[in-house]
C-alpha cells in the first residue's frame, strides 16, 4: 500500500513538474487570450497599440513616465510593423504577439530607437 502511495505522488509531483517547465518555456502566458479587435485593426490602429505597449513596458524598465517616451516609442512601432512581412502582421493579428521572426525585427527596432529590451 505504502509502495503504491510513494508511485502515485512521485508520478503526480512528475506531472506538475513537467507542467511548469512547459510553461514557463512559453512565450505567451497560459492565460492568455489575444484581443479579437486585433483581426479587424488597421495598420495604424495596430502601431498605436504597440506604442503604447511600448510606452508602458519602457517607462517600467526605465523608471521614467511614458510620456517622456513618446518619440522613442513612436520610432518602435513604425520601424516594427513596416520590418514586418504580411505573414508577420497577420500572425501578430491572430495571437496578439510576435513570432519568432517578427520578434526579431521588434527587437531590432528598439536597438536602433535606443530603448532597452526586456529580459526574456
Amino acid at each position: 500500500m505504502r509502495t503504491a502511495l510513494r508511485t502515485l505522488l512521485a508520478v503526480a509531483a512528475l506531472t506538475v513538474s513537467a507542467t511548469a517547465v512547459l510553461a514557463s518555456a512559453s512565450n505567451t502566458p497560459t492565460n492568455y487570450q489575444p484581443d479579437p479587435a486585433l483581426k479587424t485593426e488597421s495598420v495604424g490602429q495596430l502601431q498605436a497599440r504597440i506604442r503604447e505597449s511600448c510606452g508602458v513596458t519602457q517607462a517600467k524598465l526605465q523608471g521614467v513616465s511614458a510620456t517622456t517616451l513618446t518619440r522613442k516609442c513612436d520610432c518602435y512601432a513604425g520601424r516594427t510593423l513596416r520590418s514586418l512581412s504580411p505573414d508577420e502582421v497577420q500572425s501578430y493579428r491572430d495571437t496578439g504577439v510576435f513570432n519568432d521572426a517578427a520578434r526579431a525585427k521588434a527587437l531590432a527596432s528598439l536597438d536602433t530607437c535606443k530603448l532597452q529590451r526586456p529580459s526574456m
